[in-house]
């Protein structure tokens, strides 16, 4: 299908104002297509020729002011509307639309647990055509009143209060001015936890199957969305504008959660069905905060083109962690972000795909290229400029800009300057250039510190390696006068460095202090490295930073170190053993054990070290679960499980799965435990198919199916892999069964046995990318992209499909960022050895 272009979507704009959809959907007509009849109310401001967007199975006719449309005009996914007369207009248009299996369009989703079927849209990017007619870009908003007709004992969700108007049929009430990507309509026999706060109905919706675990859930996850939207009342003069707020939970969702006004979709794994870890609660916590975000950044005030989705990204990104650092139950969200989250934004910023937060028009010039622009660094680099933004300009101003924003343009659409022009009427900071620096530029700055004598004291000079102005805080530390192997802070002193500053110096009292560290607060988005004398004191005191988030500060600059080969893979796993078994804070142990184990281990470190290093982690496991902190068990306990190699340790875990007990020795492993257990096991060859099917009677639901395809696909068996690729290539699983197939597939311990399927990995993706689309693509590019082979047999093969014609956007550009992570895993071995 053609994608809409930038010049296209001016012209329709210019053209034409949208006033109403009348959407009715039946879900009554099988199991492959639904109904969708759409009549759409609209005003051609000149003469002139248009079209609307469709992707019908079977289009059955088209009106425009009650005269047929030529259905064999249809084009793709274009209809055509020639020669249309100023003034307005009425379009109908009835068709059959093909149910999703890929988390795009009209999902259909049957629960393996009890049979029942669950409906859910996803509409975002340019998903609408794939569920009813309409002119669908950001900036044609226009008032929604949808119907659907369902099963009678289904549930229908809306954007607006569904009402049930007879058996089988209910009414939505009427949205306000809405873009068309997040209309949104759910449909099942859903379970609901339903509350009242501050005069409007709040919902909790899943799978009956899920049912006791949203039950258990609920309570926590109601008291945390009504305090976090008392939070959002708060700060924003603009009261919430909508008259619902529904969360549903759906199976086999592509992203975390989607802000449909009224009606956010979160992926079901959210619902949690065994324990789960500090990390991942909080989480799931900023991904609430995240989407009701989205209610005023994207929803009230929405973008005019997707060169703005950090608009809707960035803002979503800092507020939800601000407001989950700010919730009693919630501290340390910032250690979060900077542990496990913001990586993702400095890591992007390093790939040949890197773009500004804020792109120009025309350097996205269709929807195929928007939606290669949704990564780390619309979300987690935005995030933290935002960050920095406040940390400038104060955030009282701040808060006040935002106001006359969404004042300004309430219900309507946005740009980038209209957003600088009300943040620069709030303060005397001149917000245009500090955009300029911040938001159109790429790459990641580099701030370096030394010290040298001075006059009385010490004098500190950063060397400022980019362009962008910072405002940091750096704290300055000293050993212990009775342990040095402890550091204390000393002092935290705020310093702005200019844009155009190559060196900024500073002058303190007294003895130079044994750690520098820049950033420390973690307020701006920038390397920091550290002189001899205050790696010397990391190196040895770490772990003993007081504050979390300095600590996480520290680690993340030591990650940054290996992936840049300015420290040997060994020497971090070193940091790792000597610091990491005494954290108490669980968001540094998951995201250090993380990259350890899934970048060091099995990328950076030359192979034939890689047993050791497991041992090692397995050691540092073991240790965070002798230290006893409740908050790291279940991450050491999984860490423990995944670093088995090995006879020896294969007999241990297979010990503990049969006697059902749990490596961290709390009593029996949940049902997730037991998964990864065996996922483990499979990938030793200590598991074979029998273990699989048993496990997979014992957890038959959804979850159950997708780990036990993770399983198979990790089997160490000719057989076991040819099926594996067949599922993930060749047939039309979903998209969550083919992921999880693609997750088990690569593994470094069976190199000799995958070496076959390396050079037929690129083509077979690049032919299934475009027979199954976006989500497919993802997921085989992501997910099933052979991370494991770290050759330059790899990298020459993964370069020479980048020349394929047939590759789309999307999967070239992952296919590029995945293979400058490969050169880059070989330009560390190649340092280090190996």
């Amino acid at each position: 299908m053609p994608a809409l272009n930038r010049a296209e979507a001016e012209t329709r704009a210019r053209d034409l104002a949208v006033a109403h959809y009348a959407v009715d959907l039946d879900l009554t007509q099988g199991e492959e297509h639904f109904g969708s009849t759409t009549v759409i109310r609209f005003t051609a401001l000149r003469d002139c020729d248009s079209f609307a967007e469709i992707e019908p199975a079977a289009l059955h006719r088209a009106l425009l002011d009650g005269v047929p449309i030529d259905t064999a005009l249809v084009d793709g996914d274009r209809l055509p509307l020639p020669g249309l007369t100023q003034g307005p207009h009425e379009l109908r248009v009835e068709a059959d639309m093909g149910y999703s299996r890929t988390g795009e369009g009209m999902h259909r989703f049957t629960d393996p647990a009890d049979g029942e079927t669950y409906l859910y849209t996803q509409m975002f990017l340019a998903d609408v055509r794939r569920v009813f007619a309409a002119f669908d870009q950001p900036d044609l908003k226009a008032r929604f009143d949808v119907a659907v007709t369902a099963p009678e004992h289904w549930t229908v969700l809306g954007n607006g209060v569904a009402t049930r108007t007879a058996p089988g049929r209910w009414q939505m009430a009427t949205t306000p001015p809405l873009p068309t990507y997040v209309v949104a309509v759910a449909a099942g026999p859903y379970h609901a936890v339903r509350a009242e706060h501050a005069g409007l109905p709040f919902a909790l919706h899943a799978r009956r199957s899920l049912a006791p675990h949203l039950d258990r859930a609920a309570p926590d996850l109601l008291a945390f969305t009504f305090r976090c939207f008392d939070r959002y009342r708060e700060m924003f003069a603009e009261p919430y504008p909508f008259d619902s707020y529904d969360q549903v939970f759906v199976p086999e969702f592509n992203f975390g959660a989607m802000e449909n006004p009224g009606l956010v979709v979160l992926r079901d794994e959210y619902v949690h069905r065994s324990d789960a870890t500090p990390t991942e609660l909080r989480n799931r916590a900023v991904v609430i905060a995240h989407e009701m975000a989205h209610m005023w950044f994207g929803d009230l005030v929405t973008l005019r083109w997707w060169d703005d989705i950090w608009l809707n990204e960035s803002f979503a990104e800092y507020m939800g962690y601000q407001v989950v650092s700010e919730d009693p139950e919630f501290a340390g969200a910032w250690t979060d972000y900077g542990a496990n989250r913001k990586y993702r934004g400095s890591d992007s910023d390093q790939r040949p795909s890197t773009h500004p937060v804020a792109p120009l028009p025309e350097d996205v010039p269709d929807t195929a290229s928007a939606l290669t622009n949704i990564d780390g660094i619309s979300y987690a680099k935005g995030g933290s400029a935002l960050r920095q933004l406040v940390t400038w300009m104060g955030r009282e101003d701040f808060l006040t800009g935002l106001d006359a924003h969404f004042a300004r343009h309430r219900f309507g659409n946005a740009r980038l300057a209209d957003l600088i022009d009300s943040l620069a009427a709030a303060t005397e900071r001149d917000v245009p250039a500090w955009a300029q620096a911040w938001l159109r530029t790429t790459g990641v700055d580099t701030l370096t510190p030394s010290a040298s004598p001075a006059p009385g004291g010490w004098r500190l000079e950063i060397g400022h390696s980019g362009e962008r102005p910072h405002r940091i805080d750096v704290g300055l530390y000293d050993r212990a006068a009775d342990d040095p192997a402890r550091l204390v802070l000393r002092e935290r002193a705020t310093v702005d460095i200019t844009a155009t500053s190559a060196v900024e110096r500073r002058t303190f009292d007294g003895a130079r202090p044994d750690l520098v560290l820049l950033n420390d607060g973690d307020l701006s988005f920038v390397k920091v490295r550290f002189d001899d004398r205050s790696w010397e004191a990391l190196r040895d005191a770490l772990g003993s930073i007081p504050d979390p988030l300095a600590r996480s500060v520290a680690w993340n600059a030591a990650r940054d170190l290996v992936r840049d080969a300015r420290l040997a893979p060994a020497d971090y796993l070193d940091l790792v053993a000597r610091h990491l078994p005494a954290e108490s804070d669980p968001s540094i142990v998951h995201g250090v054990l993380t990259f350890a184990r899934v970048t060091v281990a099995d990328r950076y470190l030359d192979p034939r070290a890689r047993p050791g290093a497991l041992a090692g982690l397995a050691a540092t496991a073991r240790a965070l679960l002798a230290e006893g902190h409740a908050g790291n068990r279940l991450t050491a306990t999984r860490a423990l499980v995944v670093s088995a190699l090995g006879d020896e340790d294969a007999a241990e875990l297979r010990a503990w799965y049969d006697k059902d007990a749990s490596p961290g020795g709390d009593g029996a492993p949940d049902q997730e435990l037991r998964w990864l257990l065996l996922g483990r096991l499979a990938v030793l060859g200590a598991a074979g198919p029998a273990d699989i099917d048993a496990e997979l009677a014992r957890d038959p639901g959804a979850a159950g199916h997708e780990a036990a395809a993770r399983c198979r696909a990790a089997l160490p068996d000719a057989d076991a892999k040819a099926a594996a690729w067949q599922a993930i290539f060749h047939e039309s699983r979903s998209n969550h069964l083919l992921g999880a197939a693609a997750e088990g597939f690569w593994q470094p311990e069976q190199r000799d046995l995958l070496a076959d399927y390396l050079p037929r990995y690129y083509p077979d993706a690049i032919t299934v990318a475009a027979r199954r689309g976006p989500a497919v693509s993802d997921a085989v590019a992501r997910r099933g992209f052979p991370v494991a082979e770290v050759t330059p047999q790899a990298l020459a093969l993964g370069r020479a499909a980048l020349e394929d014609p047939a590759l789309t956007p999307a999967l070239r550009r992952s296919f590029a960022d995945q293979l400058d992570d490969l050169a880059r895993a070989l330009r560390v071995r190649q340092v280090f050895g190996g």
